[in-house]
C-alpha cells in the first residue's frame, strides 16, 4: 500500500526474496503494484519485466551509489520509486547504499531529498531460505559474513571468521567466490581448518528456490574450495550441529540439558 501523502514522492527499498516468486512478501507485492519506477541490478529489474505501469531503470552491480542518487532524485519529483534488492534489502544490499548517499550528500541534495518518504521493506534473505531447505542449521547463535573483499579488507574478513569460530558460532557466508575474486572461500577454509574440528558440518546451498537448486552437506575435511560460487550460500555449523536423516540442525541448548 502506498502510504505517501498525495503528490509526495516515495522511495521504497524492497527485498525480492531468494528467487521463487512464492517467497515474495505481500507487502512488497503491494509496493510493486503502486510504484511508478523501479531501480536495481539488471537481473532484479528483469524480474519485473512486463509490468506496464512501471518504468524500469537497470544498472550494473558496481553502480549502487549512483543508482541510489538517481532513485532519490526521481522520488523528489513526486514519483513512487522502488529500489530493488534480492533477498532482504538490509543484508549486504541496497538499503545501506541509500542511507550512505543520504549521509554524504551535499546540502542542496539533502534539501531536495528531504521531502521523500523512505521505507525499507524486508524480504527473505538467501541465508534463511537456505537454512529452511537444510533443516535448522541456524537454530542457535549465528553470524553472517560476506566473504567479498570488495568493500572491506581481506584481513578483516579472516579475523571475523576466526573470532566467530573461536566463539563457536554457526556461520553463513555470502559471496564466497567470484571469477574476479576467487580466493575468498580459500581464505575462509584456511581459517576454519585452523580453528574447527575436521568433522565440522559445512552446508552448500546453491540457487536456493530457483531452477537447478542443489544442497550438499560435508564434513570440513572433505570440503574443497571449488564447491562454492557466487550463487552459493555456505552455512558452517557450530560444534554441536548434526544431521538427522537428510536434515541438518543446530540444537537450541548449548552445553546444558534440553528442556522437556
Amino acid at each position: 500500500m502506498n502510504t505517501s501523502a498525495p503528490g509526495r514522492g516515495r522511495l521504497c527499498v524492497v527485498g525480492l526474496g531468494p528467487g521463487d516468486d512464492a517467497l515474495l512478501t505481500e507487502q512488497v507485492r503491494a509496493s510493486i503494484a503502486s510504484a511508478t519506477d523501479a531501480f536495481g541490478y539488471f537481473p532484479y529489474v528483469a524480474r519485473l519485466g512486463g509490468m506496464e505501469h512501471l518504468q524500469l531503470h537497470a544498472s550494473d552491480n558496481r553502480e549502487e551509489l549512483e543508482r541510489a542518487r538517481q532513485a532519490l532524485d526521481l522520488a523528489a519529483q513526486g514519483r513512487q520509486v522502488l529500489m530493488l534488492s534480492s533477498g532482504d534489502p538490509g543484508v549486504f544490499a541496497m538499503a545501506s547504499a541509500v542511507f550512505e548517499v543520504l549521509e554524504s550528500a551535499a546540502s542542496e541534495d539533502k534539501a531536495r531529498w528531504a521531502a521523500v518518504d523512505i521505507e525499507v521493506q524486508p524480504g527473505i534473505t538467501a541465508m534463511l531460505a537456505a537454512a529452511a531447505r537444510l533443516g535448522a542449521p541456524l537454530g542457535h547463535d549465528f553470524c553472517t559474513i560476506n566473504l567479498s573483499d570488495n568493500l572491506k579488507p581481506a584481513a578483516v574478513i579472516a579475523r571475523r571468521i576466526r573470532l566467530a569460530a573461536q566463539a563457536d558460532f554457526a556461520m553463513a557466508f555470502y559471496n564466497p567466490c567470484s571469477t574476479s575474486r576467487p580466493e575468498g572461500f580459500v581464505r575462509a577454509l584456511t581459517v576454519l581448518r585452523e580453528e574447527c574440528e575436521p568433522e565440522r558440518l559445512i552446508c552448500f546451498a546453491r540457487n536456493v528456490s530457483r531452477p537447478g537448486e542443489t544442497l550438499k552437506v560435508l564434513p570440513l575435511h572433505a570440503v574443497t574450495a571449488d564447491m562454492a560460487d557466487m550463487r552459493t550460500v555456505v552455512i558452517v555449523g557450530n560444534s554441536l550441529t548434526r544431521q538427522v536423516g537428510k536434515h541438518v540442525y543446530t540444537p537450541r541448548s548449548y552445553g546444558l540439558p534440553a528442556h522437556e
